[in-house]
């Protein structure tokens, strides 16, 4: 008999790295968000924003989600302590890496 295990994920080790659509994702990378549900005003306001993977996390489904802290939130700090309102979680597919020093927001996107 195998034993019952409540939490059969809380014994994976974190990620620290993703791989979607040919591109790597790591904790520590700049993306550029662009939301697709467009589901709250959250979703408008964070529209081609940059930001820093704190977190790739993975629910009991299996999901990837990256969790970010914006760029420009005056409560940064407070995100990267992993508090609520000051860090973000979007799917794989709401990110893009950001170029260095010549990132400019894609009008194109959605």
């Amino acid at each position: 008999m195998t034993p019952f295990h409540w939490n059969e994920h809380e014994n994976r080790a974190p990620l620290q790295s993703v791989q979607h659509a040919g591109m790597e994702f790591s904790v520590g990378d700049r993306v550029r968000l662009w939301p697709r549900r467009k589901a709250d005003i959250m979703d408008i306001a964070l529209k081609g924003k940059l930001a820093v993977i704190e977190a790739i996390e993975q629910d009991f489904e299996d999901q990837i989600h990256l969790a970010v802290v914006v760029d420009d939130d005056p409560g940064r700090d407070m995100g990267l302590l992993r508090q609520i309102a000051h860090r973000f979680f979007f799917s794989l597919d709401e990110v893009e890496p950001a170029v260095a020093a010549s990132d400019q927001a894609h009008e194109h996107r959605p």
